[in-house]
This record gives structure tokens, sequence and C-alpha cells, in this order.
């Protein structure tokens, strides 16, 4: 079994999980991935386990995506670009996969995206909280205190909310590493802030496990919520691949950049150099600002 693309060459494909329950997943992944052939397989299985099954394969926006899934449980995928399922042979690469070990100097950052992570009236109720808790706000900091280094607004005392995601990352915890292909550890604790960008703030590079005080975060989380219609542009995650300089992992010149879309989850591994691209919001209201509940994952030592 393997999955096929319109080119041999591999490429970024989109993928949408469509999970029992009503749960979707998006996450990126190239189209020799070994998690994608893993995806596709399971795919295949199911459909080949019931005589009368049948396994849909349905292009979407004019052939630029695809829907697939096997009909006794409507669970599946939607790629972009598409891609198509064989019955071919298991190929070896993809019965057996763990934690990635870097075998050559670059190494592709990877991250995993869920939209409509809140609910819509919890999304609703956050953004009434913080526009009520606007004068609470502070300007944020750098551990190393650097200047014109990182400019943006941050909350620190949101109980609730801060009690609401928490429980939510808790909840999802274990599909996460899967997703992302991590090992499982224990969570020592999950942190959380509030932050809110505005006209020409942002924060340049820098990974969030750099110092003895963060070396224990793992995993790096970016919750995206703002008022609607959007009123700024810009503010993009910029996430660079890796590569390796003696003992540790450097900045290389590739990267990943993720749109901070409404009521979306962001998840990647806290060592990964990464930045806020300027936020550019005409109007300057706090209320037109990209708000963020962000945070790390720790693992006991």
């Amino acid at each position: 079994m393997t999955a096929t693309s319109p080119q041999n060459i591999a490429q970024e494909i989109k993928i949408q999980l469509l999970l029992m329950g009503g749960h979707q997943y998006t996450i990126y992944l190239k189209s020799d991935a070994p998690l994608l052939q893993l995806l596709a397989k399971t795919l295949l299985s199911k459909h080949q386990k019931t005589e009368n099954s049948t396994l849909f394969q349905i292009p979407l926006a004019e052939g630029h995506a695809a829907l697939c899934f096997p009909s006794e449980n409507l669970v599946g995928m939607v790629t972009e670009p598409p891609i198509y399922l064989q019955n071919l042979q298991p190929q070896e690469s993809i019965s057996n996969i763990k934690t990635y070990t870097p075998t050559k100097d670059n190494l592709e950052s990877r991250y995993l995206q869920i939209e409509n992570f809140f609910t819509k009236s919890e999304n609703q109720q956050l953004l009434d909280y913080i526009l009520q808790s606007k004068s609470d706000f502070v300007p944020t900091t750098t551990s190393t205190k650097a200047e014109n280094y990182r400019r943006s607004l941050v909350l620190h005392y949101f109980p609730k909310f801060r009690e609401l995601i928490i429980k939510k990352i808790a909840e999802i915890f274990p599909d996460v590493l899967k997703q992302l292909n991590i090992s499982p550890f224990t969570i020592a604790e999950i942190e959380s802030q509030l932050t809110a960008h505005n006209d020409n703030n942002f924060y340049k590079i820098h990974n969030d496990n750099g110092s003895p005080d963060t070396a224990t975060r793992t995993l790096t989380y970016v919750y995206y919520f703002y008022r609607e219609p959007k009123a700024f542009t810009g503010g993009e995650l910029i996430i660079y691949d890796s590569k390796i300089k003696g003992k540790h992992y450097v900045k290389a010149e590739t990267f990943k950049t993720i749109e901070p879309i409404n009521n979306s989850i962001i998840f990647f591994l806290s060592r990964y150099m990464h930045e806020v691209l300027p936020v550019t919001c005409p109007s300057q209201a706090f209320a037109d600002s990209r708000f963020t509940i962000n945070g790390w994952i720790r693992r006991n030592n």
C-alpha cells in the first residue's frame, strides 16, 4: 500500500483528519512521509475488512483537494493537493514509526494544527473576557532582557480560561504525541499565558527551552483567537527547520509559515527556532488585536 500524488517529487500535503465523534485535525506532511503512508494503510485496512464496504475518494475544489473515507464509519482525511490510495504491498518503512532520529544535517520541522478547538460559545466568551480585562495587560519581556526583541502585551492571570485550555490540552495530549511522532512522556506542568499583538508588534527569532529554567519545556502550543472580521494582517508564526551543528540544533534557512486562524491551536517542539512576524493593525484598537493563549508542556526530569 502507498499513497500517490500527481507528481513523483515529494511535496507538502495539507491533511484534515476526520475522526469519529466529529473531531477534525489538520496536519502537514510530505507526500512520502511514513506517517502519511500509515494513515493511508489504515484507511485501506478498514475498507478491506468489510466485503460490501466502499472506499470513497472524492475530488474537492475542482481537483485541488480530495476527500477519502471508508463508508462504514465515515472517517477519513482531506488532502491538499490531492492524493489517492492504491492497493500495493505494505512498505517496511511504515510498520514501525518511532520518534524521529536525525540522520542528516537538515531536519524538517513538524507541527500539528487543530481547528475549531474551542466551541463557538467558549471562543466568544474568551474574547468578551479579554476585552473586559484590557487594563490588566502588561508589556511583555524576554528572559534575556533584550531591547526591541519582543513587542506585545501579556495577561498572566485568567483562571477560568487557563483551566479550560489546560483541560482540553490534557485530553488530547496522547493524540498530539502520536501525530507528531513523539515518544510518550509524563507531564510535569502545562504553562499558559494570554498575549495580544497589535500594530507593529512582533517577536523575533527564539526558541522556548534554551535556558536552565526552561529546559524541561518539550511542546509549545499557541491558540489563536480574534474578533471577526479580522482587522489586522501579518502576525504569521514562522517555524524554522533545524540542522545539527556540533551537539546542538540550530536554525536552518528553510521554514514553515502558519497563518493565525481564529479558534485554532498549533503544537510544535519547543526546541524549534520560531518567530512572530510584525502585525499591521490600522485601527490600533486593542479589540482588533491578534490574541493568543500560548504556553508550554513540560516533561518530568
